[in-house]
């Protein structure tokens, strides 16, 4: 049996992550359980800073033309994903993280970058010393019981906290049994929020979404 994998995640990302499925020669089935819109904001002095910490590509996508106002900054962007996004929109990236927002964090105060802005999403962890400017918001949806009862024994991905604490509330609404469903995470942290219960869980090896979907291959396989 070669389980489907269930991506959670808003778009873009949920296409770009099923497509690296379906071409890995998986089923994807694509539940996205947030929307993502634009929130309005003014860019404030580049000057009043030393750096610009993303830590997201979303930020990246909604920010708008403020964000070219703040770019003339050293860019540190948290991973290569938002790494991309941020190449793809025009901007140069002065440093890129492999890991979380507090490890990106560090990178910048590593080049003696103390006075840093981020633009970040309305729910977000805040990182000591930084500025955050919010530039999205980022809705739960709710695709109905019916649907969630679906991802019985299939793979689900959590691509972040907020993701998984809203998916299991949405499994123990539907009264669907946790032991049906395999997790593939971003990181620890990502499984500790899913809470316990499920058939399995396993973290990626690398905190970017090919190696979620390495993992979630993996899982998909009953051996």
């Amino acid at each position: 049996m070669i389980r489907p994998l269930v991506v959670l995640r808003p778009e873009p990302g949920n296409t770009a992550t099923a497509n690296r499925i379906t071409e890995a020669g998986f089923e994807a089935i694509s539940l996205p359980l947030f929307a993502i819109a634009a929130v309005p904001w003014t860019a404030p002095p580049a000057d009043d800073f030393d750096a610009l910490l993303l830590t997201s590509a979303n930020a990246v996508r909604q920010a708008g033309e403020g964000l070219h106002t703040l770019a003339e900054l050293p860019i540190v962007a948290v991973g290569h994903g938002t790494a991309e996004a941020a190449q793809q929109a025009g901007l140069s990236l002065a440093a890129v993280g492999n890991s979380d927002g507090k490890e990106a964090l560090a990178l910048a105060q590593a080049h003696g970058w103390r006075r840093v802005i981020r633009l970040t999403g309305r729910e977000h962890i805040h990182l000591p010393g930084v500025t955050d400017i919010v530039v999205y918001a980022s809705d739960p949806l709710d695709p109905g019981a019916h649907r969630i009862r679906a991802v019985q024994d299939c793979v689900v991905l959590l691509h972040s906290p907020r993701a998984a604490q809203h998916f299991s509330s949405l499994v123990a609404a539907a009264e669907v049994a946790r032991s049906s469903i395999r997790l593939a995470a971003l990181s620890q942290a990502v499984a500790a929020a899913a809470g316990n219960g499920w058939q399995q869980v396993d973290v990626a090896a690398a905190p970017h979404d090919p190696a979620l979907v390495e993992t979630a291959m993996t899982l998909a396989i009953d051996r």
